[in-house]
């Protein structure tokens, strides 16, 4: 007679993976941001810069598709964007994590409060690229 033994996720190695996901996501996107800079350093040393004229409108990755599309290029400033983005998106992937590790304990009132402030995270960055 074999047994099975089935091994959920106890608080503290959420916990232990909840950190582990924060930390590696701002490791990452740290190294990715400082590898744009180098870049975008390497490929303009000699541009001067005015800071008279500052023109927002004219700026080169306002979405995510440019982004990915100067990533294809490796446009420093691209991938300067795109470590801004993972950056943006550790926190949510916490979020998502969380909600299913609740799933997993059928702590439903803390999946609904999951949903809830996902909700915000993805309505508040919606309403910021419209505008």
């Amino acid at each position: 007679m074999s047994r099975q033994i089935k091994h959920y996720l106890g608080d503290k190695d959420v916990q232990i993976i909840l950190g582990t996901l924060l930390r590696v996501g701002v490791i990452v996107s740290t190294s990715v941001v400082l590898l744009g800079g180098i870049i975008f350093l390497m490929n303009h040393t000699h541009q001067s810069i005015s800071y008279a004229d500052f023109k927002p409108e004219e700026a080169k990755f306002s979405s995510v598709a440019e982004i990915f599309k100067g990533l294809k290029t490796l446009d420093g400033l691209a991938i300067i964007q795109f470590g801004v983005l993972l950056l943006i998106f550790t926190p949510i992937a916490r979020v998502v994590f969380s909600i299913f590790s609740f799933l997993m304990e059928k702590d439903y009132m803390y999946v609904l409060i999951g949903i809830i402030v996902l909700c915000v995270i993805i309505t508040s960055l919606y309403l910021d690229v419209v505008h």
